[in-house]
């Protein structure tokens, strides 16, 4: 996929999860704050202007994913903002100069992404947080990277899915989840709905087009 084709996958990505806004805020209603759902609509929104834009031209794969990250991390706000642009941000950095986005590339992305994610909040698979289905997605790429992109990335999604699946068993560390204790047990945490969308989305591209 070269950058023509990623950037109209990540248009269609962005008008899906602005569509997700009202499934991510009934599940942050529960756990949170109630405003997951908003926050994420009004990134995903200013990044399909991104994306239309003829003056945004990024040099490579890398580029295009660490201004993504950026323009997250600046309108979305709160720590979405900062979890969801650091993701992108630090993911693309580590494959500046890439030509091509493969399953290869998108493993890296997400393996480099979740380790920075880390290194901010210090949230860990079991934590109740977006790391849940973002490790799972990374652990799932890291398995199939030999696998063309439109072959991988089913196995991927899902695995996001499972992880943000999981989150429901958990007692959340982080956020006004934590406050709930065990009143958070059955209920997904957003941060994990929301990684395993855009995954989903993703792959929902690929497999049209």
């Amino acid at each position: 996929m070269n950058l023509s084709q990623l950037r109209k996958m990540m248009l269609f990505v962005a008008e899906k999860m602005v569509e997700s806004e009202p499934t991510l805020t009934a599940l942050d209603q529960i756990v949170g704050d109630g405003d997951h759902g908003i926050g994420m609509k009004r990134g995903f929104a200013t990044l399909i202007v991104l994306l239309q834009d003829d003056q945004f031209k990024p040099n490579d794969i890398g580029d295009f994913f660490n201004q993504v990250g950026t323009k997250l991390m600046t309108s979305m706000g709160g720590a979405s903002g900062a979890i969801f642009g650091t993701l992108f941000r630090a993911g693309g950095k580590s494959i500046t100069g890439e030509a091509e986005f493969n399953t290869s590339t998108l493993a890296i992305l997400l393996n480099q992404g979740w380790q920075a994610v880390y290194q901010r909040g210090n949230a860990k698979p079991g934590d109740k947080t977006m790391v849940d289905a973002l490790a799972a997605a990374a652990t799932s790429a890291n398995e199939l990277c030999q696998l063309p992109l439109k072959e991988a990335l089913p196995k991927i999604a899902q695995s996001a899915m499972e992880g943000a699946e999981q989150t429901k068993q958990m007692i959340a560390v982080f956020g006004r989840a934590k406050n709930l204790g065990e009143r958070a047990i059955g209920h997904m945490d957003p941060g994990a709905v929301s990684m395993a969308y855009i995954l989903k989305y993703m792959n929902e591209y690929i497999q049209m087009s």
